[in-house]
């Protein structure tokens, strides 16, 4: 991975943390199925980044960030998972087992950009208080978003070039049973993920269109396209007819 590679990699996960992507960063970027694609088109295997992205995406299915709290930053588990597989050529039950204590770490990233924007907030309130509004954008953009590239694109930089080689080397040196275990656990992760989405179904009304999921994929041979495309019509039909039956029981 050459330097210029691992800084486009340092970029994407600033991006992903920041709402400069039209403001839908965290729907698009900051998913590993989609920094999975990007990371394999900038180091020119677009398809294992896809697959590799999408497995780690597995993991983080029935997580979710409530309030303030960041159990775990997906963002730079998809991303650097993903550049230091393909870089390290590690396989994608290596990656996934390298994938969840990077987004562990990623949470110490995030709670310095909220520590850090506390800092920006009061410079921007006696900026107020002094009447000058010229400057206010310095202190709501500019330079929060200068921190945040510090913060996120630097050390993704640093750890996606330097990275790719002490773990492809550490995991050749570990070898034999160490290796064969970290693959099971690897394996493993994305059941986890799944059970975790599988009980968020199951506490509420959407339980009846995960058997109807699965009886279109068995029974009626469709693929994913298909029945992601027959999900969206049964949502949309769903949400409009639920606040019409909401309607009816407050007449009755």
């Amino acid at each position: 991975m050459s330097l210029f590679q691992a800084f486009l990699c340092g970029c994407l996960y600033f991006l992903g943390s920041s709402p400069l992507v039209f403001g839908v960063s965290y729907y698009t970027v900051y998913r590993p199925m989609v920094s999975g694609l990007l990371v394999g088109i900038i180091l020119g295997d677009p398809v294992t980044g896809t697959i590799i992205g999408a497995t780690i995406q597995l993991i983080y299915l029935g997580v979710m960030s409530t309030g303030g709290s960041m159990p775990a930053d997906q963002n730079l588990a998809g991303i650097l998972g993903t550049a230091l597989a393909i870089a390290g050529g590690l396989s994608t039950e290596e990656a996934l087992a390298i994938a969840v204590p990077i987004g562990l770490l990623g949470t110490l990233v995030y709670q310095g950009k909220m520590a850090g924007n506390v800092v920006f907030v009061h410079m921007l309130d006696r900026c107020v208080e002094k009447g000058d509004t010229h400057r206010v954008w310095i202190y709501h953009v500019l330079l929060p978003m200068i921190f945040l590239f510090c913060i996120t694109a630097i050390p993704c930089t640093l750890a996606a070039y330097f990275g790719a080689e002490y773990i492809s080397g550490i995991l050749n040196a570990l070898g034999g049973n160490v290796l064969r275990i970290v693959r099971a656990v690897g394996g493993m992760l994305p059941a986890v993920g799944i059970a975790l989405n599988l009980r968020a179904i199951f506490k509420g009304e959407a339980k009846v269109f995960f058997f109807v999921g699965f009886l279109l994929s068995v029974y009626f041979n469709l693929n994913m396209i298909a029945i992601g495309l027959i999900a969206v019509c049964i949502a949309l039909i769903y949400m409009q007819l639920k606040p019409a039956a909401k309607g009816v029981e407050e007449n009755d």
